[in-house]
């Protein structure tokens, strides 16, 4: 199917060009789950990339919805490299938005119950390095339905990276992700990504914080957590009232 599609596109391309491009061993590459290698030889035509792009992201499409985990991570480390490239075309997007909802918004689009933590995790943060609104969208969709820790480590952490907070929407779902982790199951690495992202909003928003965040952070402070972790609470805690107290005195 992907070899007939491939063709195609192709349609009245010379057939050098199919060669260079690597079409003709598109579906054996898939099948065998390796990654596909675009770096091609320097010279290449503007038409001649333009196809090589489609292609890649025809491939990068495929990888992504299929069944197979070797072929899922086939498909991010091939958008890690597009990213590099600077493609960050809509496919990438949808690509990555897939496999970072595929088993939990996405529930049909797995088959025989499987999916993939470590695989959403990846996807979360190859948002981040995407960026941009609707990298963070899709982030704050996954927010509303993963509970694995790792995962939800990861996505704050791009979520941070992006560093979009309109109407404070970033922030209140990394407290409510917190706040539900620090009552049931404390995580040492989810809070320590909470906190990082707290001090970065922070600073973009004056060192002000609202009152729901600070008290997340006063149960870290306070909660059972690593050592180092606690302390890093009450040092955010400590910068946060200092600028409190500071622009109250200005005032």
């Amino acid at each position: 199917m992907l070899y007939d599609r491939s063709i195609g596109i192709a349609k009245g391309m010379n057939i050098k060009y199919l060669i260079a491009l690597g079409m003709i061993w598109t579906a054996p590459v898939m099948a065998s789950g390796q990654d596909f290698d675009f770096n091609l030889d320097k010279g290449i035509t503007v038409e001649e990339s333009y196809l090589q792009e489609s292609v890649e992201l025809m491939l990068i499409r495929e990888q992504s919805r299929a069944d197979s985990r070797e072929l899922k991570l086939s498909a991010l480390s091939n958008i890690g490299e597009a990213i590099k490239r600077g493609v960050t075309g809509g496919e990438v997007l949808s690509s990555l938005e897939y496999l970072a909802l595929e088993g939990t918004v996405n529930k049909r689009a797995y088959r025989n119950g499987r999916a993939y933590p470590d695989i959403r995790g990846k996807a979360a943060a190859y948002l981040g390095e995407l960026g941009g609104p609707e990298a963070k969208d899709v982030l704050i969709r996954m927010a509303g339905a993963e509970h694995d820790s790792t995962v939800l480590t990861q996505m704050i952490t791009a979520l941070k990276k992006i560093g979009l907070n309109e109407n404070q929407e970033t922030v209140n779902v990394i407290t409510v992700i917190l706040s539900h982790f620090n009552m049931f199951s404390p995580d040492n690495l989810l809070a320590l990504s909470g906190l990082e992202a707290y001090e970065t909003f922070a600073a973009q928003n004056g060192w002000k914080l609202d009152p729901a965040s600070m008290l997340v952070i006063s149960r870290i402070a306070d909660g059972r957590y690593h050592g180092s972790i606690r302390q890093r609470a009450k040092q955010l805690l400590t910068l946060l009232r200092t600028y409190q107290r500071g622009n109250a005195a200005t005032r």
